[in-house]
C-alpha cells in the first residue's frame, strides 16, 4: 500500500507555505512515519490542514470546481491566503512500495479570467537515483503523458513513449481520465491510493440513526451506517469482530456483545448487551465515547481499509485513560502489517500524546506573519533527551517543554 513521505501545500487558507515530512530524496529529513500527529492551539490551522488532504481528494473526485464550491470552504476566494496572488499548490510525495523509488504529484490552482478556479499544472513524476521517469505533465489541459508497455527492454524496463494531450475541460484532473485507461498503470494507482483517501468526519449522532438494513463493506465518513458495518462484519468476517468486542471490552467495563436488530420496517438498530441488565441498549442510549471507541476500531478492522486516514481530534467525547490506548491502536494498525492504513491525526490532548514517539508529532504554531507554521518535536534536542530518559510526551507538551524555539 502506497506510503505518503511527504505534504506541502502553499496558499491555502493560514497555510502559505507548510510542509510535513519529505518532498525528495535529497531532502536531508525523516519522511512521514505511518502515524503521524498534528498537534497545537486553537486557531493555528490544524482543521485547514485536515481540510486540505479532503481538498485534494475532493478535486479528483467531484471536480476542482465543485470542490472549491462546498459549503465549508465558500469557493476559492475564502480558500487562497489572505492577501496572497499567487495559485493553491500541493504536492505529494509517496512511494508504492518500500523499495521504489518515490512518486511525486504536484497539482496547481487558480482562478480564469470568469472567476472560475482551473488546474493551472498538473504532474506525476518519480524520482530517483539520479533519474526522472515522468508519467503525466499538463499545463492548462495540454501537455504529455507517458504510455507504459507492456515489453520491457534488454534492462528489463518497460518501454516509454509520450502522447501529446489536450483535455477538454481544464477543471477535471488529468489523472481522473488518465487513470482510467490501459496503458497508464503508475497514473492509475496514484489515482486510486487518492480516491481511496478518508476523511473521518464521525459524529455520534449520525451513528443513532436508523439506517435502512442491508450489510455495507465499509464505514462512511459520517458513521451512520455504523449498523450496517456491524452486520457486514457478523456475517463475514467473524473472527475480526469477535476481536473488535474483546477488545471494547477492555476498554469499556460492562460492554459484553454487539449486535444488530432488524425492525419490521427494515431497518437496522445497534444494540449493546450490558453485563449488569437483562434487556440490551440500543446506539440511541449509548454514550459518545462508547459509540466513538467502537467506530474507530470498526474502522481500523476493515478487511479492505483505506489507504490513507485522517482523523480530526477523535479525543473528544473520549474518557481521557482511554486515549493512550486509542493511540497504540492507531500505531498497531498503522506499522503491524503489509498492506495497513497511513493513519494522520491532530489533537490537542496531552494523553494521547503521551503514547507517541517525537518523530510522529508535529506542532502546527502561527506565525507573527498570521500564517501557520510547522515543525518536528523530533527536532528539539532537549525533549529528545527528556522522552529518552522515560518523560511522557504528552507531560512535556502540557509543561511547555514543546514551545522551546
Amino acid at each position: 500500500m502506497a506510503l505518503i513521505e511527504g505534504f506541502r501545500v502553499q496558499n491555502y487558507r493560514s497555510l502559505h507555505d507548510v510542509t510535513l515530512g519529505r518532498l525528495s530524496d535529497f531532502q536531508a529529513v525523516e519522511p512521514l512515519t505511518p502515524l503521524t500527529v498534528v498537534i497545537g492551539k486553537n486557531g493555528t490551522g490544524k482543521s485547514t490542514l485536515v481540510d486540505a488532504f479532503g481538498f485534494l481528494s475532493d478535486c479528483l473526485i467531484v471536480g476542482i470546481e465543485e470542490a472549491c464550491a462546498k459549503e465549508h470552504r465558500g469557493g476559492f476566494d475564502r480558500l487562497r491566503s489572505m492577501g496572497v496572488l499567487e495559485p493553491i499548490r500541493f504536492e505529494v510525495n509517496y512511494r508504492e512500495e518500500p523499495t521504489q523509488s518515490p512518486i511525486s504529484y504536484t497539482l496547481v490552482i487558480d482562478v480564469d479570467e470568469t472567476g472560475r478556479p482551473f488546474v493551472v499544472s498538473e504532474t506525476l513524476e518519480q524520482r530517483g537515483h539520479n533519474l526522472l521517469t515522468p508519467f503525466l505533465h499538463l499545463s492548462r489541459g495540454t501537455g504529455k503523458v507517458w504510455l507504459e508497455q507492456r515489453m520491457a527492454d534488454k534492462n528489463g524496463r518497460p518501454y516509454v513513449y509520450s502522447r501529446t494531450v489536450l483535455l477538454t475541460d481544464s477543471r477535471q484532473l488529468g489523472i481522473a481520465t488518465f487513470g482510467t485507461i490501459d496503458g497508464y498503470p503508475h497514473i492509475a494507482r496514484f489515482r486510486e491510493f487518492l480516491k481511496g483517501w478518508y476523511l473521518s468526519y464521525f459524529t455520534p449522532d449520525a451513528a443513532r440513526g436508523l439506517p435502512s438494513a442491508g450489510p455495507q463493506r465499509h464505514l462512511n465518513v459520517n458513521g451512520d451506517n455504523l449498523g450496517n458495518v456491524v452486520q457486514f462484519m457478523q456475517r463475514e468476517h467473524k473472527d475480526r469482530f469477535v476481536s473488535i468486542l474483546r477488545r471494547i471490552a477492555e476498554r469499556i467495563p460492562g460492554v459484553t456483545t454487539i449486535d444488530t436488530h432488524i425492525t419490521e420496517d427494515k431497518r437496522v438498530l445497534l444494540r449493546f448487551n450490558d453485563a449488569g441488565f437483562t434487556d440490551p441498549f440500543y446506539a440511541q442510549q449509548m454514550s459518545d465515547g462508547t459509540l466513538k471507541v467502537f467506530a474507530y476500531l470498526l474502522l481500523l478492522e476493515d478487511p479492505d481499509p483505506p489507504p490513507f486516514i485522517c482523523i480530526e481530534e477523535p479525543e473528544n467525547g473520549l474518557y481521557h485513560k482511554l486515549l493512550d490506548t486509542l493511540a497504540r491502536e492507531f500505531r498497531a494498525h498503522a506499522t503491524g502489517k503489509k498492506n495497513a492504513p497511513q493513519i494522520f491525526v491532530t489533537t490537542h490532548q496531552p494523553y494521547f500524546v503521551d503514547a507517541l514517539a517525537p518523530d510522529e508529532v508535529w506542532i502546527l504554531e502561527k506565525g507573527p506573519d498570521g500564517f501557520s507554521t510547522v515543525r518536528r518535536v523530533s527536532d528539539l534536542e532537549i525533549v529528545r533527551n527528556m522522552v529518552a530518559e522515560g518523560l511522557p510526551l504528552g507531560g512535556l507538551w502540557y509543561s511547555d517543554y514543546l514551545d522551546q524555539k
